[in-house]
């Protein structure tokens, strides 16, 4: 036997050997890992937990679990109902904003006709008021940063001209008459935001109260609403809930509460980990011999339902218009201390008959409830009422025997389709380039000083009258290319002429009290709010 031959056979076994040994080993380490991540993953509790750590722990890169973290839980609360959503820190101000009645800024409104900054109105008594900014002026500068002429986004500007209170913000604004810019140091303070965006007379006895949302301060706003209009002779009230989708329930209730005798069902949630409540007005109500009418369409969500719902199955007053959205999840937000927070449903509500008007949905598929009201339009529900089906299983029945529905929305005792008289191929063009809106930025800036002198809707009324408003408009839209052709103009005439007056009037002192009473006459689901109030006796 050779050397070679004798070296073989003695390092053939200590090579099988070691084989094994590293073999034992591996195997060992990988059994090891496997009982590792199966001690890891054995908590169904703390399963995203478990997998966040390991993914943090082995993954073959450094990754950010922050960043992890926030791009996962909307994932998860997507596949929840449509209305539980995740709302990261650096938003949850904005979010909250409009339903705290409230944020902090300079106090101004403003618009952006051609890429400049327009102060239309100051908040009165506000920051901006108090340094002597007026209406007309036009914001060029904030601070170091030039906004006019450069195509400056306008939530870039809001970001800008709002802040903490008692923070400084200096804003460069150019005036008719004067050569230099003008420079003025604003303190930032709270600034109200109103959800009753205007309280009027429609005609003698009649009031009309409007509703833009359901915030923190909605029924104190309602209620001095009210007193207002008592004191001018209301016994019949119109209230326009026509694009509210909601806010907070408390709100509604409330205002509910006005027009109810005691001891009447408004509204009752009820959940899983909720146990029914039952929510009853009290004697309190101030229009409690008052007719009502409650106007709704298919934006009207939330807390418009359960006013519309808590009237219509009361048998207190006539819902007129389109059916609602079908909104009857209740919410709870809860912070987290990164500043963020949870929007969870956590109860249904359910009108005084018993019924939900939550329209169905899919876990996870937020997209297709969402379409609901694109798919109405398409399928002719807002021109024909018998183009929508009731749910016949989820019927129900008021104390006065009137029939309502539930599981989609609340129906109106009135059905008035949407209105598209005077939209013919003129007024298609004008408003596809906005024009109404650019011209009557324009008219009001080039008549700032007499309109400033404003207070009362007689006197716009009376103004405008003598301004032969369509002929300089029908001039201003040939400059942009744009002609009405043949009967365009007499087709779209009352339609344009009423946009032009609101639009103007908004622009006065009058704000929103300039605007509704020139829409009041082509607004076709208030006219027959009216005629429904005349043809009842009172």
């Amino acid at each position: 036997m050779s050397y070679d031959n004798k070296k073989r056979d003695i390092l053939l076994p200590i090579l099988i050997a070691s084989a094994l040994i590293v073999g034992v080993l591996i195997g060992l380490q990988l059994r090891e890992n496997d009982i590792k991540r199966s001690r890891l993953f054995s908590s169904k509790s703390d399963k995203l937990n478990a997998i966040m750590n390991y993914i943090e722990e082995e993954y073959v890169d450094t990754i950010a679990r922050d960043s992890l973290v926030e791009k996962t839980i909307p994932l998860m609360m997507a596949n929840l109902d449509p209305h539980s959503v995740y709302i990261p820190a650096k938003e949850i101000e904005s979010v909250n904003e409009s339903l705290d009645g409230e944020f902090s800024g300079i106090g101004v409104e403003f618009n952006m006709p051609n890429d400049t900054v327009v102060v239309l109105n100051t908040v009165p008594g506000g920051p901006s008021e108090r340094v002597g900014v007026k209406s007309g002026d036009r914001i060029v500068r904030i601070n170091d940063t030039t906004i006019a002429g450069v195509k400056f986004p306008q939530d870039g500007i809001m970001k800008r001209l709002r802040g903490k209170t008692g923070t400084k913000v200096t804003v460069s604004v150019k005036r008719r008459g004067v050569a230099q810019l003008i420079k003025f140091t604003i303190v930032r303070d709270i600034i109200p935001v109103k959800s009753v965006d205007v309280a009027y007379m429609v005609e003698p006895k009649v009031g009309y109260i409007k509703i833009s949302k359901f915030a923190r301060d909605t029924y104190k706003e309602f209620s001095d609403a009210i007193n207002k209009l008592h004191n001018q002779g209301m016994k019949k009230v119109i209230i326009d809930l026509r694009g509210n989708t909601g806010g907070y329930l408390d709100q509604a209730v409330e205002i509910v509460n006005e027009f109810l005798p005691e001891n009447t069902l408004i509204v009752y949630t009820q959940g899983k980990a909720r146990p029914r409540q039952n929510l009853y007005s009290d004697s309190r109500g101030s229009a409690k011999n008052d007719e009502v009418v409650v106007l709704i369409d298919e934006e009207s969500a939330s807390a418009s339902e359960i006013v519309a719902g808590a009237i219509q199955d009361n048998d207190r007053g006539t819902i007129i218009g389109r059916r609602s959205f079908g909104k009857g999840l209740v919410q709870e937000q809860a912070s987290l201390t990164d500043g963020s927070a949870l929007r969870l449903t956590v109860a249904r509500y359910y009108t005084p008959t018993g019924r939900s008007i939550q329209k169905p949905y899919k876990l996870g598929d937020g997209a297709d409830y969402y379409m609901d009201i694109s798919n109405r339009y398409i399928h002719g529900e807002m021109n024909n009422i018998d183009s929508i089906k009731q749910n016949t299983k989820l019927r129900y029945k008021t104390p006065k025997g009137k029939i309502v529905y539930g599981g989609g929305g609340i129906m109106p005792d009135i059905f008035v389709p949407l209105d598209t008289v005077g939209v013919g191929k003129f007024y298609k063009k004008v408003y596809e380039q906005s024009l109404i809106f650019k011209f009557t930025a324009d008219y009001s800036d080039n008549h700032r000083q007499e309109l400033n002198k404003i207070t009362k809707i007689g006197q716009l009324k009376q103004y405008l009258t003598g301004q032969n408003l369509m002929g300089q408009f029908i001039r201003y839209c040939a400059k942009s290319g744009v002609y009405p052709e043949g009967r365009d103009l007499k087709h779209s005439y009352k339609l344009i002429d009423a946009q032009l007056k609101a639009f103007i009037g908004r622009n006065t002192p009058l704000n929103d009290e300039g605007f509704y009473p020139f829409i009041e006459p082509i607004d076709s689901v208030l006219k027959q709010a009216v005629a429904e109030l005349h043809r009842k006796k009172g």
